[in-house]
């Protein structure tokens, strides 16, 4: 057996496991959503990145791939929300390092440097994707009468913190737009 398959195999393993991390800030927003966790968080940040990248006309891909792979430590460390990383130190140089560094390619662990240091246009664009996946949630959960989401997103100067125009106009609309606006001309009492 091939070392470098081997260590492919069980990385994905490990990845495969971001289903189970329920996100953390079930407890200061009070809910018990278990359908929110790394893993379905990491996908709508990965689709919203990948439009945020052609708005931007960022690289699409390298966007893409720290979307995906920006909570990876989280499987070995846990989320932490805004209260528990007050408290918290993570060890994420050393996670990526034991995480990433064994494998065969080096993209994965160069994109995750790179994301973390915000060192490109990519890295920003990817974070403000991370950010609005935060938003569209908040956003959901007041649809749902949460008034702790509603108190977090009124306190939390979320404009000031996006880097780029574009995540600054999709998260005004966001603010605005009802969670259930997609469906409005799909809904019918006819069948085809």
């Amino acid at each position: 057996m091939n070392k470098d398959h081997q260590k492919i195999v069980q990385f994905l393993f490990e990845m495969g496991t971001m289903r189970k991390l329920p996100r953390i800030h079930r407890q200061p927003l009070l809910t018990d959503d278990k359908s929110d966790n790394i893993a379905t968080h990491s996908y709508r940040v990965t689709l919203i990145g990948w439009f945020l990248a052609k708005l931007e006309k960022a690289d699409p891909y390298k966007v893409v791939m720290m979307c995906l792979s920006h909570d990876m430590a989280e499987v070995r460390a846990g989320d932490h929300n805004w209260i528990h990383k007050r408290y918290v130190k993570i060890f994420e140089e050393e996670i990526r390092e034991e995480q990433l560094g064994t494998l065969p390619f080096k993209d994965l662990e160069n994109l995750a440097v790179e994301y973390d240091k915000r060192a490109s246009k990519e890295a920003v664009v990817a974070k403000d994707a991370d950010m609005l996946d935060q938003i569209f949630l908040l956003r959901e959960y007041i649809w749902q009468g949460n008034k702790e989401a509603q108190l977090w997103l009124e306190k939390a100067d979320i404009m000031d913190r996006f880097k780029t125009d574009n995540a600054k106009k999709l998260a005004k609309i966001i603010m605005k737009e009802q969670p259930s606006s997609w469906m409005e001309k799909l809904v019918t009492s006819k069948n085809r």
